[in-house]
């Protein structure tokens, strides 16, 4: 009986935890989309520095990294390929991976790496010396005055990122077709462009928004729930990589059943 306690508490535990994350995303929503039409403006300043530091920041590492796994995923699709006598199609193979899967989930772990941690710890930091108490009692909404800017941000920079992401790996790709399989940049980047639908660049960049709306609302989330000490700002900030890791996986498997079984026939 008591592991299907333990069960049964696990379960509320973790609905309570994604219905609390659907709570605070929902606050963000509202105060980016409605009330600036009600009087109470964004924090557009906020907003545009978050950002600067969320997509402008980060394009090195993404770049770096992104340009890597589409070699990595050239070097290994070629060792199939080759043994089938397709190696032509290796530039398919990495352009379809890179932007319906690789782009966006790599994009979205290495921005949890940087961001999400840090809106954890930022607001952890703010709840231990008690700086969220003072906008309560100066009647500021801190979801409104906190959240919201990092909202816009990621809703915005997610998109960007995994578009440029998409364009280094197929880039990477690129360097082993023209110094290894016969390509040139040009025949490259064609049999690139003719491999690729809308739907796959569009199921990527949806899958994307939605990875920066799970980043956002768990560092968040993880962050006013930062108990007293600094102890518990690294707990909170370890807690915000780990959810954030997890539910992203979880979004990208919904979105790929979902873009599976809704997928024409041909």
């Amino acid at each position: 009986m008591a592991f299907i306690d333990n069960i049964g508490e696990a379960t509320i535990d973790g609905v309570a935890y994604v219905g609390s994350l659907a709570r605070l995303a929902g606050g963000a929503a509202r105060a980016v989309f409605i009330e600036p039409f009600r009087g109470k403006p964004l924090r557009w300043a906020r907003a545009i520095h978050q950002a600067m530091s969320v997509g402008v920041e980060a394009i090195p590492i993404v770049s770096l990294i992104s340009f890597f796994v589409g070699l990595i995923l050239a070097l290994q699709g070629a060792y199939e390929l080759r043994q089938l006598g397709a190696l032509q199609l290796v530039a398919s193979a990495v352009a379809v991976s890179m932007t319906r899967e690789l782009g966006p989930l790599m994009t979205a772990i290495m921005v949890i790496g940087r961001s999400g941690s840090a809106f954890a710890a930022e607001i952890g930091t703010m709840k231990v010396n008690e700086e969220i108490d003072a906008l309560e009692t100066m009647a500021l909404e801190p979801v409104r005055f906190l959240v919201a800017p990092k909202f816009l941000a990621m809703l915005l920079m997610m998109p960007c990122l995994t578009t440029w992401a998409d364009f280094m790996g197929v880039l990477g790709g690129g360097l082993f077709g023209v110094t290894s399989a016969g390509f040139t940049w040009g025949t490259y980047f064609h049999a690139t462009l003719n491999a690729l639908e809308l739907r796959d660049i569009a199921s990527g960049l949806i899958k994307s928004v939605m990875f920066g709306l799970v980043i956002t609302a768990v560092g968040c989330r993880e962050g006013f729930n930062t108990g007293l000490g600094s102890e518990q700002v690294g707990r909170s900030t370890t807690s915000a990589v780990v959810n954030s890791i997890f539910f992203v996986i979880v979004v990208d498997l919904v979105f790929t059943a979902i873009f599976y079984f809704t997928a024409p026939l041909k």
